[in-house]
């Protein structure tokens, strides 16, 4: 038996997203659903009781810095992941590709696995696919990811042609050392950059492993839009429709809809909590910088259609202050907004598959956020 199930609710005649629902260890969630990020066993600012109360079910937590610090073992000693930061829902921890290739500049890869410093160190460390599934099966999280390559925009076509192949047999690696295939779901990572016979030739080859669940891995990494939406509109399709599809690394409003258009069930991001601390924030009319001079005396709520906590109770102009003052409480507030609207959209959005109008509610939101004005801000 399986530790991660998908069970398929409606699809939207309107649009072809889905409706369903993931079934894990600590609990279901609804999808499409967006994973707020915890890198180092805490989101941001925010307990695992407000993160509950704002309506989060699933939270993602980060392989490489983990393994740093505090250290797999420390986290295997004190019960696994779950018991160490009292978070009781689904958890979802990545394989610690992403930094590896992100964080450090002086890296190696060979068939074996990566060479490459510490980031905060800079002593020597390797990374394997061995060690990536021993590192997350310490860890105890109900979703591993398989350990990939994960190559930067834009790529040559015979780099990334390697570098898929390289991944696949990386995936029936991680496969052979997972020891926990009972209470811990292994997703593989399709790669292939823009190149769609490269992501047929990566789906192919890790739907034939028969994961649990399939993650489409190498965008977010700064291509454009549409060419994200494009790869996906070719991607989603060859994955299992049975199993759950995640986007890495996505958490903007507009990338949310599109992707949940396009076939895909779950998203993470740092995007919510890493704006929050510059002050910035979203709302139902669009970005809203609350540091700036223009909110000192402004005493309505970050977002008048919102009905957080925070919204409910703080002005603008308290918020403001607290930001230029870099007092911590306002951090948090501007965190627990950004968090709430995210879980409240794909609430919206679940809701707007569930009565066939999830084109007119992309529309709508589009129109009202701004995104369809010329030379639209995003984030």
């Amino acid at each position: 038996m399986t530790a991660i199930t998908y069970e398929h609710i409606k699809t939207c005649k309107q649009t072809g997203a889905r409706l369903g629902k993931v079934h894990t260890p600590h609990g279901s969630f609804d999808t499409p659903a967006f994973m707020p990020v915890g890198t180092l066993a805490t989101v941001k600012t925010m307990s695992p009781e407000e993160l509950k109360e704002m309506g989060a079910n699933m939270i993602l937590s980060n392989t490489y810095h983990l393994w740093l610090r505090p250290g797999h073992d420390i986290v295997k000693e004190a019960g696994g992941l779950h018991k160490f930061m009292n978070w009781d829902g689904a958890i979802l921890t990545d394989s610690g590709g992403f930094q590896v290739f992100s964080l450090s500049d002086l890296r190696k890869i060979e068939e074996e696995g990566v060479h490459f410093r510490n980031h905060l160190s800079g002593e020597k460390l390797f990374l394997s696919p061995e060690k990536a599934m021993q590192i997350q099966n310490a860890l105890g999280a109900d979703i591993m990811m398989a350990f990939d390559e994960c190559p930067p925009y834009p790529a040559e076509f015979d780099y990334m042609k390697k570098s898929v192949e390289r991944t696949s047999r990386w995936a029936e690696r991680c496969l052979e050392a997972h020891e926990r295939k009972g209470d811990q779901g292994l997703f593989g990572i399709v790669q292939g950059g823009e190149y769609e016979e490269l992501r047929r030739l990566s789906a192919n080859d890790l739907t034939s492993l028969d994961f649990p669940g399939y993650a489409v891995g190498g965008l977010s990494v700064g291509e454009p839009k549409d060419v994200m939406n494009r790869v996906l509109e070719f991607t989603t399709p060859l994955l299992p429709s049975d199993k759950p599809r995640y986007l890495m690394g996505v958490g903007s409003p507009d990338s949310l809809i599109d992707g949940a258009i396009r076939g895909i069930d779950m998203f993470d991001c740092v995007l919510p909590t890493r704006i929050a601390r510059n002050g910035t924030c979203m709302t139902s009319e669009g970005r809203l910088v609350v540091r700036n001079a223009k909110y000192a005396r402004d005493f309505s709520p970050l977002d008048p259609n919102c009905d957080c906590h925070v919204c409910k109770n703080y002005t603008r102009a308290y918020i403001r202050h607290l930001v230029k003052a870099n007092e911590t409480f306002g951090f948090r507030l501007t965190t627990y907004h950004n968090l709430y609207f995210l879980l409240k959209l794909m609430e919206q959005v679940r809701e707007a598959i569930m009565q066939d109008r999830l084109g007119d509610f992309r529309d709508e939101f589009f129109e009202k956020y701004g995104f369809n004005k010329p030379n639209a801000k995003n984030f």
